[in-house]
């Protein structure tokens, strides 16, 4: 199965950042160290730098199976990495079902490229940080 090369992990790092202390993200949902979600993130968690790396190590593997599984096209590596880097965002459902995995599958590359600039908003609200993480993943994803 692919894995996320450095140039996807460092995506998700760099747009995640690294939180400590248990927070609500921009769509309400309690998250802690590189965007981790779940049941074991409570109100008052605080994690150690090492735990927030563990936590993103076994987010990627889940989120690599997902992808995986959504894909009936190969892809590079780099293709693989933004998909994965969007799923973690945005959740492996929402990516199995989107328009973008849709046109991928179809061999529409280009048009699956585009659409990662669809997946800008939180709660309703297009926000910046989307904005630019996407342009990230969409260049991630165009490029060989």
């Amino acid at each position: 199965m692919q894995k996320t090369n450095n140039s996807g992990v460092d995506l998700i790092r760099q747009f995640e950042g690294c939180e400590l202390h248990a927070y609500r993200c921009a769509a309400g949902v309690l998250t802690v160290g590189f965007g981790h979600t779940g049941p074991d993130v409570t109100a008052n968690l605080t994690i150690t730098p090492q735990r927030a790396v563990e936590l993103l190590h076994g987010d990627l593997a889940r989120f690599e199976k997902a992808v995986a599984a959504s894909l009936r096209v190969k892809v590079t590596d780099n293709q693989f990495s933004a998909l994965v880097a969007l799923a973690y965002n945005i959740g492996p459902a929402a990516l199995a079902k989107s328009t973008l995995i849709k046109r991928l599958n179809a061999g529409r590359t280009q048009e699956a490229a585009d659409q990662f600039l669809v997946w800008t908003k939180a709660a309703g609200k297009t926000l910046a940080g989307l904005v630019r993480r996407r342009e990230a993943e969409r260049a991630l994803f165009l490029h060989p």
